[in-house]
């Protein structure tokens, strides 16, 4: 067997993988946790609903991009190749390692929650936090060497399972009738400079929940009909995800005043314990341990396909291309997962979650500028999917992208600063690589 066509990518996945992949990618703990922050930063029923809803349409409109983008460079690690199609090597060296790093993070991160939210339900397990977290990584890392398919049917039960239990905590909510709905009071301050500045870090935290909603394009080189599949999975798994959020909401303001949920940090709780009893706080457990779980097995699929279209590239190691017989890139699963072993042994890596917003407007924005830019320059490339509504959709998501990338910077200068530096160290580093 020649060694391109060993370390090719098997064609294995599909249209119900791609949905349960956004579904698993997306829906995490944050939906559970953000409601009380942003009732506390915005204060008004109808602001926030607005707010969630605005972060669903930004969201909607890079699925519509997206769709066009990766049934027209079907290839593994997602917005990398089409940035680096379009604006050249450096763009796609940049956009690809920020984009690794924003997904190789994740699984670290989660393996470390989950356990804290084990020893909640078993507290005598409280000396083993850190053993039961690499215990985790160490059975997912086996789990994905098995095979491609192996994840696949492990992404689809947990993603559907998740989806099971967030409606059925949103009709208990609703069922609810122990206290009155909370009275809707206008609020006239909306244009004042505080409530601005809540909105713009209250949108950081809702992009943050929605980060993942474009997990399928980074599987499109394995997927059997990308063409069809791929636009038809972002439609679906976006609208389902805005709506769970949206309703989410909607049923805790139902149980809960928004004075009571600003002052809360674990929004779900509060509400299920006073719909549940003291077990409530038990249940919110399980639901976020199962949420966690699908959405573990989602990232810890994301990075080594993103890492395996660099180093095929040239922007890492040539090992990093190696594929297994089930189809895993076995280096760069490996190397992904002892980055994520590093944090969970360091452990206090809470602060590059902020950057993760961040840096997926820029990638996102620079994904929507490079849609324009090929329809331009390269008319005749073969585009199974047209955005609709071109070239008006991409301008303003473009547009939403620059707004909300300098209310970001209005709002979290020193993320910012942080992201600058790295991007000027990274230039003499790529010319290193493009040399070699």
């Amino acid at each position: 067997m020649s060694d391109s066509t060993q370390n090719q990518l098997k064609k294995t996945l599909g249209l119900s993988f791609n949905i349960a992949v956004l579904i698993g990618g997306t829906i995490g703990v944050g939906i559970l946790r953000t409601p009380g922050t942003i009732a506390e930063m915005l204060n008004n029923y109808w602001l926030i609903l607005a707010s969630w809803l605005f972060g669903g349409l930004y969201v909607l409109l890079g699925a519509n991009s997206y769709s066009e983008l990766a049934t027209m460079l079907p290839k593994a690690g997602g917005s990398y190749n089409y940035i680096k199609r379009a604006l050249g090597d450096y763009a796609g060296f940049l956009s690809g390692w920020y984009d690794y790093i924003v997904n190789a993070i994740p699984p670290a991160f989660y393996c470390i929650v989950i356990s804290e939210y084990t020893i909640i339900l078993f507290p005598e397990l409280a000396n083993y936090s850190t053993v039961m977290s690499i215990s985790l990584l160490v059975a997912f890392v086996l789990l994905h060497l098995s095979g491609v398919k192996n994840g696949s049917v492990i992404q689809q039960i947990t993603s559907l399972l998740k989806v099971i239990c967030f409606v059925a905590l949103v009709i208990a909510c609703f069922m609810y009738t122990g206290v009155e709905v909370p009275k809707i009071e206008t609020n006239n301050s909306i244009f004042q400079i505080g409530l601005l500045f809540g909105f713009f870090k209250s949108l950081q935290l809702i992009i943050g929940t929605y980060n993942g909603w474009n997990a399928v394009c980074f599987f499109a080189e394995e997927n059997d009909n990308p063409s069809k599949n791929i636009p038809k999975s972002l439609y679906s798994g976006v609208l389902l995800v805005v709506a769970i959020y949206i309703l989410v909401n909607a049923a805790f303001f139902h149980v809960l005043p928004i004075e009571t949920l600003a002052k809360s940090n674990l929004a779900a709780a509060d509400v299920a314990k006073i719909i549940f009893g003291d077990s409530g706080a038990k249940i919110v457990t399980v639901i976020s341990i199962f949420s966690l779980i699908s959405i573990l097995n989602a990232f810890m699929m994301i990075p080594p396909r993103i890492l395996y279209g660099l180093s095929r590239d040239g922007f890492f190691i040539k090992q990093g291309t190696q594929v297994n017989n089930g189809g895993t890139p076995i280096v760069a699963l490996l190397v992904s997962s002892f980055f994520s072993l590093f944090l969970i042994c360091i452990g206090s890596f809470e602060v590059l979650f902020s950057f993760a917003a961040f840096i997926s407007i820029i990638v996102w924005g620079l994904a929507y500028y490079s849609l324009l830019k090929l329809r331009t320059t390269e008319p005749h490339l073969p585009r199974p999917y047209r955005s609709f509504w071109y070239p008006w959709s991409t301008i303003i998501a473009i547009i939403f992208s620059i707004a909300i990338l300098a209310g970001f910077i209005y709002s979290d200068p020193k993320s910012f600063a942080i992201i600058v530096a790295i991007t000027i160290v990274s230039y003499p580093l790529f010319w290193v690589l493009k040399k070699k």
